[in-house]
């Protein structure tokens, strides 16, 4: 490797994690009921019957958890705050009245702000995000959550909570972790809560996903709008989306192959990329969805278009595609890890949707800078090694998976940013801990850090020590 392949002083290396997966302590500081929690008292919701409701414990041991930060090298820190931590909805006030908003849980926002003080105090810089997934359950019973175009100003009302009172240290915003989960697993495929689909809680897989995608897009859109105009002349910062998205390659060279892999990308990323970047849905959503697909006015596009600062990116792995397909929510698109020749594409991980395969991560940095011209936050990337969960302590810390996928991924963001000039800002390993790993429950790992459930005591895994180092030689000092 060329010694001057190295990234910027300001590249934000670290790790990243979510309140509803870490946290536990569900009614701590006043905090009610996401409809995570409500979900997860469903029968059958996670594969182990478990939910987050002491998870890693990380409201109690947020401390210990920072501590292994430092000892990590991180640089940065991606997390996000709980919704019905930060507002009361325990309050007598919230109403249906148009104006009228919850309260703040000012005990949240001091717990918060603790948190983020003891960050500062380490040298790690907080990356917040707002929304991962964890919808108050008061709003979902009050008009339908993400349903319902009021979502819009309550989100925004959020949004400003938070900024107002973490603007002054906080830099690095995030709006939403990847909506197309937010909208196609918990609206379409009903797995992820409020866990509706046609089959199950009176959902409608034919619309429910585009409607609920829709009312994401623009509370994202107008949350940036008031950051953009309240909060950065004062503060500074900056603030964008995070967007899900595999690799998508054509299984072949037959064009009808070609056409599937680019469709994957336009219904799959291009849903709510294409309009954040672009100002329009893509054709291809278009053409399948027809009426279905809902309609921004132009008063709302302009506030759309041109919403995000940067490219937030959560990737994983690549999927070879193949026309021919059934399943909207993908595109209509068959995807699998099989090379024509009947080889795989590369290591596969303890879930059947991962496996290594370093080239398509570059790949895809690639197709998002040609396609969308921003500059690339990479905030989520990781590995579900098979030996987490069949290997006992202490041997368990020995992840050689996900120590291969880790070095591999890393070298290929190397190789797309010093050989393909591809503006990639920051690189976050999911995750920090094993954790509650939402419909898996607590049956799968992606963590750095080994959680032995019973006893929360945190034991480094060698893939640790392998960013750690990785990082320290190819971060320039300042």
């Amino acid at each position: 490797m060329s010694q001057t392949q190295h990234l910027p002083s300001d590249f934000l290396f670290g790790f990243a994690t979510a309140a509803y997966q870490i946290e536990g302590s569900p009614s701590a500081v006043g905090r009610t009921p996401s409809i995570w929690d409500v979900f997860c008292q469903s029968e059958g919701a996670t594969k182990d019957g478990k939910s987050g409701d002491v998870a890693t414990d990380s409201f109690n041991r947020y401390k210990e958890d920072i501590a292994l930060l430092k000892t990590y090298g991180a640089k940065a820190y991606r997390f996000s705050l709980s919704w019905s931590r930060i507002i009361d909805f325990n309050s007598a006030s919230g109403t249906d009245v148009p104006g009228s908003f919850d309260p703040i849980n000012e005990s949240g926002i001091k717990f918060y702000r603790q948190f983020i003080e003891e960050l500062l105090k380490a040298g790690i810089t907080p990356c917040i995000t707002l929304y991962h997934w964890d919808l108050p359950q008061a709003l979902h019973d009050r008009y339908g959550g993400w349903l319902d175009k009021r979502v819009v100003d309550d989100f925004v009302h959020y949004a400003k909570a938070c900024f107002n009172a973490f603007g002054d240290v906080v830099k690095h915003w995030i709006t939403l972790n990847e909506p197309w989960c937010s909208s196609g697993l918990g609206y379409g495929y009903g797995i992820h809560a409020p866990g509706r689909s046609s089959k199950s809680r009176g959902g409608n897989t034919a619309t429910e996903p585009w409607i609920a995608g829709h009312h994401l897009i623009l509370a994202h859109a107008h949350a940036v709008r008031y950051f953009r105009s309240n909060v950065a002349p004062l503060h500074g910062g900056t603030i964008g989306i995070t967007l899900d998205s595999s690799a998508y390659l054509p299984y072949d060279d037959k064009p009808e192959n070609v056409q599937a892999a680019q469709r994957a990308y336009d219904c799959r990323l291009g849903w709510f990329a294409d309009p954040i970047y672009k100002g329009f849905y893509p054709a291809a959503l278009k053409e399948l969805l027809g009426e279905r697909l809902p309609q921004f006015t132009e008063q709302e596009i302009a506030i759309v278009k041109g919403s995000s600062d940067f490219f937030g990116l959560n990737t994983y792995t690549t999927n070879l595609v193949e026309e021919g397909g059934t399943d909207e929510l993908n595109g209509k698109v068959k995807t699998s890890f099989i090379r024509p020749d009947g080889t795989q594409l590369g290591t596969q991980a303890h879930v059947p949707w991962l496996q290594t395969y370093p080239a398509g991560f570059r790949a895809l940095l690639n197709y998002i800078w040609k396609t969308y011209q921003t500059p690339i936050y990479v905030t989520e990337n990781g590995f579900a090694a098979k030996s987490d969960v069949t290997l006992p302590l202490p041997e368990v810390v020995h992840d050689v998976d996900r120590v291969e996928y880790y070095s591999g991924y890393t070298e290929a963001l190397l190789q797309a940013i010093h050989e393909d000039s591809v503006p990639v800002k920051s690189y976050f390993a999911w995750s920090l801990l094993d954790n509650f790993e939402w419909a898996d429950g607590y049956t799968t790992r992606f963590g750095v850090t080994y959680i032995d459930y019973d006893t929360q005591v945190r034991y480094p895994k060698d893939s640790a020590w392998f960013l750690k180092k990785w990082f320290e030689d190819h971060i320039q000092k300042a």
